[in-house]
């Protein structure tokens, strides 16, 4: 029980790091791997945007690694947070934002399409200031309104 909290912890948690991450990060210093992910009709399969998928999935695979040396322990369970929280990252942000894979091209959910304004929102900025709503599952309700019956 104690191990299924962490993990859930982890990947809630998840959601603020990534907010501070691409608030703080992609949008300042990182921006130069960032900035071809706000140009409209990129015409790449990959973008260099995608090393970030690196530079999360690093920790995790360590934390993976530690997790299970000498017995298993509770570095494994952190990890396997950031890894489900970087798989529904994945499906939320590459194949249903962007629709980069064609599944769930017409969800009717208004959780999803909540999301999915969110985002468009925050890519109607094509520069790196003035940005708003970095997060990525968790975004201002407003979103939702319009969709919610």
């Amino acid at each position: 029980m104690l191990f299924a909290l962490i993990t859930i912890a982890t990947f809630i948690t998840m959601e603020g790091v990534t907010w501070c991450t691409h608030k703080y990060i992609m949008h300042g210093f990182g921006w130069f791997l960032h900035e071809d992910h706000h140009q409209p009709g990129y015409p790449h399969v990959f973008e260099k945007n995608d090393a970030f998928f690196v530079v999360f999935a690093t920790p995790s695979i360590l934390l993976f690694y530690f997790g299970i040396r000498p017995e298993l322990n509770i570095l494994f369970f952190i990890g396997l947070g950031i890894l489900c929280y970087g798989l529904a990252y994945f499906l939320v942000h590459d194949v249903l934002i962007h629709q980069r894979f064609s599944w769930f091209k017409r969800t009717n959910n208004w959780y999803l399409k909540g999301l999915r304004k969110a985002h468009k929102i925050h890519h109607k900025h094509l520069g790196k200031p003035d940005g708003e709503c970095f997060g990525m599952l968790f975004v201002p309700f407003k979103y939702f309104k319009e969709y919610k019956k």
